[in-house]
């Protein structure tokens, strides 16, 4: 694989919708800082819509590489020229590496990260989890808990053939029987910081972890009902550091 070249400048970025608040643009800008790296540039590409994303390849000169996030992560895949086997088998792109030759290649680092930022908290008593949501960073949760050994089912606002529970057929015993609970929906992320997932919280027990994917603010209110009930809560800013480094590593490698 290619490895950015130095002493020529190049660019990264990051692939969304409404993404001012970028993570990725404000982390990549003091990792240059703090690592001395002069030659490469990290900018937000914000689009309405996915079918703008070509002109964005052929417009950006010296694009090397991209970080997609919601909405795009799904699809985004059939503007790429090849998937790498674990975002074939996630189904969802949240790295793009450019090749010298122009060729776009998909990557998952939210797997990376996710699994990294949970492995340390989990015991063998954890083996169902309720995945709420089901977009694209839900995609890349349900399989790194699979590869685990943790059994895991979807919960979304309507029932279909992936999804096995509604929020309205959520109660205390279903969340007794799961005792690891992921929020990958948008919902409690500032300024909505008053809003949560409707689940019974009142059934969260000390065994249960409550990981939510959303990292501002820094203790949602999901996260909050979960701690009041002494259970281990997570944010998502580990993850996102992780598999920041583990795309950065992709765009690197020699």
């Amino acid at each position: 694989m290619e490895k950015i070249q130095e002493n020529s400048m190049h660019k990264l970025g990051l692939l969304g919708k409404n993404i001012s608040y970028s993570f990725s643009k404000d982390y990549f800008k003091k990792k240059f800082i703090n690592e001395g790296i002069k030659d490469v540039t990290y900018q937000n590409f914000d689009i309405e819509d996915i079918s703008l994303f070509p002109s964005i390849i052929r417009n950006t000169k010296d694009l090397k590489g991209m970080n997609v996030t919601i909405p795009y992560k799904e699809s985004v895949i059939p503007y790429l020229d090849k998937l790498n086997q674990k975002a074939k088998a996630i189904g969802a792109v949240n790295t793009i590496k450019i090749t010298n030759k122009g060729k776009l290649v998909g990557y998952n680092t939210d797997c990376y990260g996710f699994k990294n930022s949970i492995q340390p908290y989990l015991s063998k008593m954890h083996k169902s989890a309720l995945i709420l949501g089901t977009g694209g960073a839900s995609k890349a949760v349900i399989y790194t808990l699979q590869k685990l050994g943790i059994k895991c089912n979807y919960v979304s606002r309507t029932k279909s053939s992936k999804v096995c529970f509604t929020y309205s057929d959520l109660n205390e015993d279903v969340i007794k029987e799961h005792l690891v609970i992921v929020n990958c929906t948008p919902v409690g992320t500032f300024p909505n910081i008053n809003d949560c997932p409707d689940i019974p919280y009142e059934a969260i027990t000390s065994n249960h972890i409550l990981y939510d994917l959303i990292y501002n603010p820094n203790q949602t209110k999901f996260l909050k009902y979960g701690t009041e009930k002494k259970a281990i809560t997570i944010n998502g800013l580990n993850m996102l550091k992780l598999q920041a480094e583990k795309a950065w590593s992709i765009w690197n490698i020699a």
